[in-house]
C-alpha cells in the first residue's frame, strides 16, 4: 500500500458513503442541520461521519513513508495490514474437505430457484408478452387507496422511478424472459455446482430487486443464505462441476501458486539418517 493509493481509497470510501445516502434516499443531507427533537437523525451527524472517514484515511496515509511501500503477497510472511481469519472460517471458505457443508445450502436454494424459473418458463404470461411482470411492476408502483406511496417508493424512490420508466417503455415484454431464464439458470448452476459464486451473486441480486419492489416473502432469507454461497465460492461447488470448471478458468490462486513455484527452487532430497 502507498500514500497515493490510501488517498484514492479515502476518496472512494467518502464517495460510497455519500452514494449510500443518495441510493437509499434516507434524507441524511436534509435541512435543518440540527433537530433538537431527534438528535440521532440530525443532518449534522452526516457531515461528522463523512469527516471521520476522511480523517481516518489521511491519518492512515501519514503512517506510510512518502515514497510508498509496496509489499508483494507471500503465503509465508503474509501481507502488510492483512488481518488473518479465524481457522474455522478459513477452512469453511477455502478447504475442499469442508465443501460437504455447502451441499445442503446449495441444494435448498438451488431447488427453490429452479422451481421458480421452471414455473415461469412454462407460463405464457412470462414468456409471451410478459403480462405477469407487467402486473407485478404495476402493483409495485401503484399507490394503494388511502396510502401515501407505492410499495417500491416505500423502499427507495429511485427504484419506483425505474420501474415506472420500464413500464412506460414496455420493458416487461423482454425483461420477463430474462427473469424466467435467469432464475432457472441460477437453480441449475447451484444444483450442479457450476460457477456457484456467479450463480449465487445473481440470485442475491434478484432477491434485492424483489425486496426493493416491496415483496418480502422468502427473499430476505434467500438473500442471506445466498450471500454465504458468494463468500464460499472457492469451494462451495467442489462437489460439482466447479471442481473442473475453476481450474479450466485459471482461478487466481492457481496462477499465484504456479508463479510462486517457478520462483522457489526445488529442494534436494536428503538422505535419511539411520542410527
Amino acid at each position: 500500500m502507498t500514500r497515493q493509493r490510501t488517498y484514492v481509497l479515502t476518496g472512494i470510501a467518502a464517495a460510497l458513503y455519500v452514494m449510500r445516502c443518495w441510493v437509499f434516499a434516507d434524507g441524511l443531507f436534509k435541512t435543518p442541520l440540527w433537530n433538537s427533537e431527534t438528535w440521532a437523525d440530525s443532518t449534522l451527524w452526516t457531515y461528522v461521519l463523512l469527516a471521520l472517514i476522511i480523517v481516518a484515511g489521511v491519518y492512515q496515509a501519514q503512517q506510510i513513508p512518502a515514497e510508498g511501500v509496496t509489499i508483494t503477497p507471500d503465503p509465508t510472511s503474509g501481507t502488510r495490514g492483512q488481518v488473518d481469519d479465524p481457522v474455522f472460517w478459513k477452512l469453511l471458505l477455502g478447504n475442499t474437505y469442508y465443501a460437504l457443508l455447502w451441499l445442503p445450502l446449495r441444494f435448498y436454494i438451488g431447488r427453490d430457484w429452479l422451481a421458480a424459473g421452471e414455473h415461469k418458463l412454462r407460463s405464457d404470461a412470462w414468456m409471451d408478452g410478459g403480462t405477469a411482470l407487467k402486473g407485478y411492476w404495476t402493483n409495485a408502483t401503484t399507490v394503494p387507496a388511502g396510502g401515501t406511496a407505492s410499495k417500491a417508493a416505500g423502499t427507495v424512490g429511485w427504484f419506483n422511478d425505474f420501474l415506472t420508466y420500464a413500464l412506460n417503455h414496455e420493458w416487461y415484454t423482454w425483461f420477463a424472459k430474462v427473469i424466467a431464464i435467469g432464475e432457472f439458470m441460477i437453480g441449475i448452476g447451484l444444483l450442479v455446482g457450476a460457477l456457484v459464486g456467479i450463480a449465487a451473486f445473481f440470485g442475491s441480486f434478484m432477491n434485492i430487486n424483489f425486496m426493493l419492489a416491496g415483496t418480502t416473502s422468502s427473499n430476505p432469507v434467500m438473500f442471506a443464505l445466498t450471500v454465504l454461497l458468494v463468500l464460499g465460492w472457492k469451494v462451495a461447488g467442489f462437489w460439482g462441476l466447479d471442481r473442473y470448471l475453476l481450474p479450466i478458468l485459471r482461478t487466481p490462486w492457481n496462477r499465484y501458486e504456479e508463479a510462486h513455484a517457478a520462483q522457489v527452487p526445488p529442494v534436494e532430497p536428503t538422505t535419511p539418517y539411520h542410527a
